[in-house]
């Protein structure tokens, strides 16, 4: 049994109009049946652009904000059906790092605090030097000084904040931890040590990571299987590897192309998909496939029948009509303001390897001529020749 599994997770949020009786007008339809599994000892990654769903789901699974319906099963226990006295000793095999570092924590409270805070609400520690003792352990691990305990957030760099909100996750020994865009709001040469520093506590300490992010790059990085969610619904899952050798789904093609190559040749050649329009609302989705609307191969079923995460293979999951299709080649891209720029085939080694050009010929009789650069060449040599 995995350690999490979602099983039609959905999370409305209600749209409520008036001005003495709110009533209930629509629904915003931010998580949309999403199932999924993660193992234990696994780093799960959750891509897609802003407003598809991420957060709120990684927040759904942490009981942050209500399920609407489906279940949230870790370990064998549903934690969306959790009364609320046993949900706040179940929290602490459930921990986030969030966005946004400075936001996240209590700019009153010092280091030492805001740890112990968690451990002292679940019994961690017979007291507060055993707690202090446990949470120097913990800096050390994430590469924090000691000293850091009685200190401020104010007082840390965006990379230390963010080791300080792992810190407190550590502290209660999670079974999962949530990484809500962990490296988003960091400097490049910071996001390198604070994924490396995800992965060494991952393999010290036997972690399990839903890691969500929109970086393509990061998450091909850091995770083992790779979920792509578009307009609260998930579109395909697939291992790291796999999905990036060959993604399946139109959408996953399309912010595949996206990412910048740094080989100029290859650049040049690759396939390139320009989606244009925005996302639709999540208040108002479109009917079938909700992609449909910016897809460069959508077709007449596509709006009328929404599309099932199937396997296709090797664990690659996708949900497309036309997965084979397009795949093949027997399907055109038509019907959608998308542009797919192809890829260009390399250019044959003949063409790529020429030969150098002979050097111009001295004498003015030939470069007067009109013979071609070989003839030139003959001539000259036997001048050279008749010389000696």
């Amino acid at each position: 049994m995995s350690l999490l599994e979602l099983d039609g997770v959905k999370v409305h949020f209600p749209v409520k109009k008036g001005i003495l009786f709110d009533r209930t007008v629509g629904h915003v339809y931010a998580v949309d049946g999403i199932s999924l599994k993660v193992e234990a000892g696994q780093t799960y990654g959750l891509v897609g652009e802003s407003g598809c769903g991420k957060t709120t789901l990684g927040r759904a699974v942490l009981r942050l904000v209500d399920v609407t319906d489906g279940s949230v099963v870790l370990d064998g226990t549903d934690v969306a059906k959790l009364p609320e006295k046993e949900l706040r000793s179940f929290r602490r095999r459930l921990q986030m790092v969030f966005q946004d570092p400075l936001g996240s924590l209590n700019p009153r409270q010092n280091i030492e605090s805001i740890l112990s805070e968690g451990m002292a609400a679940h019994g961690i520690g017979a007291n507060q030097e055993e707690r202090r003792e446990r949470i120097r352990e913990i800096l050390a691990k994430v590469g924090l000084p000691a000293n850091a305990l009685s200190r401020y957030p104010h007082e840390f760099s965006g990379g230390q904040r963010q080791r300080i909100g792992i810190a407190r996750a550590l502290v209660l020994e999670p079974d999962l931890i949530i990484c809500d865009e962990p490296v988003s709001a960091l400097d490049v040469s910071i996001q390198a040590q604070v994924i490396n520093l995800l992965e060494e506590l991952q393999e010290s300490m036997g972690l399990t990571y839903l890691v969500i992010a929109h970086d393509l790059a990061v998450v091909r990085h850091i995770s083992d299987v790779i979920g792509v969610m578009y307009l609260g619904s998930l579109v395909e899952e697939a291992p790291s590897d796999s999905l990036y050798e060959e993604p399946l789904h139109p959408y996953t093609r399309a912010l595949m192309s996206a990412v910048p190559v740094p080989d100029p040749e290859v650049e040049e050649r690759r396939e390139r998909i320009l989606l244009h329009g925005d996302l639709p609302s999540p208040a108002n989705p479109p009917a079938g496939c909700r992609f449909h609307t910016r897809c460069p191969w959508a077709q007449p079923k596509c709006s009328e029948e929404r599309p099932e995460l199937t396997d296709a293979g090797g664990g690659h999951k996708v949900a497309c009509h036309f997965t084979r299709e397009i795949q093949d080649g027997t399907l055109t891209p038509a019907g959608s303001d998308a542009v797919v720029i192809p890829a260009q085939a390399e250019a044959p080694a003949e063409e790529t390897a020429k030969e150098p050009e002979p050097a111009a010929p001295e004498s003015g009789e030939a470069a007067e001529s009109g013979d071609t650069s070989a003839t030139a060449s003959e001539d000259v040599s036997e001048d050279v020749s008749e010389d000696k």
